[in-house]
């Protein structure tokens, strides 16, 4: 299991490289020296810095799971999942830096989309569709089908969370490379929640919502 675990490690600092790489050649295509940078309280930084949280979690969760079942169709999806988010991660947290942007705000989650009083932060769950910091921690308890189930259930919630923040971008952003990032996310991300519905249905189990 360690050398499973060394893989998925490596396989994610590999993507942030590939990130940083795509990173380059996305502001070298939207041109680097449009004087329209981003300012902190934008939607393209805003975007950005809360994709780049809710990025986060998935991974993590797609680690836990990893480790709970030893079912290959769960834990090919779990493993593609944390490498594309990982990679995104990469590259939204490059853009920032190439702003010289913080990657933190003191205004609340979602502000840049007017959704900032609707992010409660409650149990850890800083944004919509993100998992709370109890259902991590039963996450890690469960196994095997359970822990497929409640996985299935949680990423579903946790894409559809992400899909809204991102159609939010493909509205709101102005950089263009980062826009389509936002819609990519869209499109891959129906198409993940309409797999994982036919995977919870395989098990006699349905999303929560």
């Amino acid at each position: 299991m360690r050398r499973l675990h060394i893989g998925w490690a490596a396989g994610a600092a590999a993507a942030v490289l590939v990130a940083a790489g795509a990173i380059t050649y996305a502001v070298a295509e939207d041109g680097g020296s449009d004087p329209k940078t981003p300012t902190a309280g934008s939607a393209d930084a805003g975007f950005a810095r809360d994709m780049a949280v809710h990025h986060q979690q998935a991974v993590e969760m797609s680690y836990i799971v990893r480790d709970r079942t030893r079912n290959e169709e769960v834990r090919r999806l779990a493993y593609d999942i944390a490498q594309t988010q990982a990679n995104q991660r990469g590259m939204l947290l490059g853009w920032l830096d190439l702003w010289e942007l913080p990657k933190v705000s003191a205004d609340p989650p979602m502000t840049w989309m007017g959704m900032g009083d609707m992010a409660s932060g409650k149990d850890g769950a800083l944004m919509p569709g993100m998992a709370t910091n109890t259902e991590m921690k039963k996450l890690g308890t469960l196994s095997g089908k359970q822990a497929e189930i409640f996985y299935l259930q949680l990423m579903t919630d946790h894409h559809k969370g992400g899909i809204h923040m991102a159609e939010g971008c493909v509205a709101k952003c102005d950089v263009g490379v980062e826009k389509r990032l936002a819609q990519g996310m869209v499109d891959a991300q129906q198409s993940e929640i309409q797999l994982m519905a036919g995977m919870l249905k395989e098990r006699r189990a349905q999303a929560r919502s």
